[in-house]
């Protein structure tokens, strides 16, 4: 009988506003406190997280909502934001054409994470790990960005089956500290699970979901993922008869070693749009 390899680890839940009120974070922190102003309250649960490696095949995005893939970034230092723009935007772009069979992909943002203990995550260049089970767009909000980065074409657009996935790879070194769990779409309750949050940016609003705890949810990781791999978490996906999107979190696992390089990582948004 084969021995599962999980690890015992503690997730970042959020408890709603007592006072029934829509829940809502800023984007950026306070530049003293380093906290980011919200009406949520994260509330720490124990899961069994299972390492996955050697089983990846078992995972995608149309069943449980991500998927695991070698690939080697022709980019190794991810310092230049042009750089960025100009070469991982486009071998990322012909990487998800390739995984999806979409017909055109639209990266809109990238963020790079780096853990830096004591800095304050409150701008671009400070981003930290997020520590907390969240779904990057509701359903409006992926709406919304279909509207503002392809305004001319967007009522056609969305005549048509569109997603947004978020490519994510560990940069500089493997993932040893802070990995990212994610959660197997099939375990989880679409009207149960998911509240829609208010996400405040400096000039917008932009809507995520705050994802409540569900003590049936199955999460996963990839143990030590290399910067030769990386993972499509979808976000969302209109065409609504398999998995539509895939709540995550980077999480302290306790079988890392004490001197792990801090994480270090890249995620690129990206909508996706078919013919059909």
């Amino acid at each position: 009988m084969s021995v599962v390899d999980t690890v015992s680890a503690s997730l970042n839940y959020s408890q709603l506003p007592a006072d029934g009120s829509k829940p809502f974070v800023h984007i950026n922190a306070d530049p003293v406190t380093g906290e980011r102003p919200t009406n949520i309250t994260q509330v720490p649960r124990v899961f069994e997280i299972e390492n996955v490696r050697g089983k990846e095949d078992q995972y995608n995005i149309d069943n449980a909502g991500f998927q695991y893939v070698k690939n080697k970034a022709t980019l190794t230092k991810f310092t230049d934001d042009a750089e960025i723009r100009k070469e991982y935007y486009a071998e990322s772009i012909g990487l998800l054409k390739k995984l999806t069979g979409a017909r055109r992909v639209l990266i809109f943002d990238h963020t790079i994470r780096r853990h830096r203990p004591g800095i304050i995550d409150d701008s671009e260049d400070t981003r930290q790990p997020a520590p907390r089970v969240h779904v990057d767009q509701t359903p409006e909000a992926a709406a919304n960005r279909v509207r503002r980065h392809a305004p001319d074409q967007a009522a056609e657009l969305l005549q048509h089956r569109y997603q947004i996935i978020n490519l994510w790879r560990p940069i500089s070194h493997t993932a040893e500290e802070l990995p990212l769990a994610l959660c197997d779409y099939r375990s989880m309750g679409w009207d149960t699970d998911l509240i829609p949050t208010t996400l405040r940016y400096p000039d917008h609003d932009g809507e995520t979901f705050t994802v409540k705890y569900n003590p049936n949810h199955k999460w996963k990781y990839l143990k030590n993922m290399t910067t030769e791999e990386v993972v499509l978490i979808k976000c969302f996906d209109s065409k609504q008869d398999g998995a539509i999107l895939t709540p995550h979190t980077a999480f302290v696992d306790p079988t890392s070693p004490k001197d792990a390089p801090h994480r270090e990582s890249i995620e690129l948004r990206a909508l996706v749009f078919y013919d059909d």
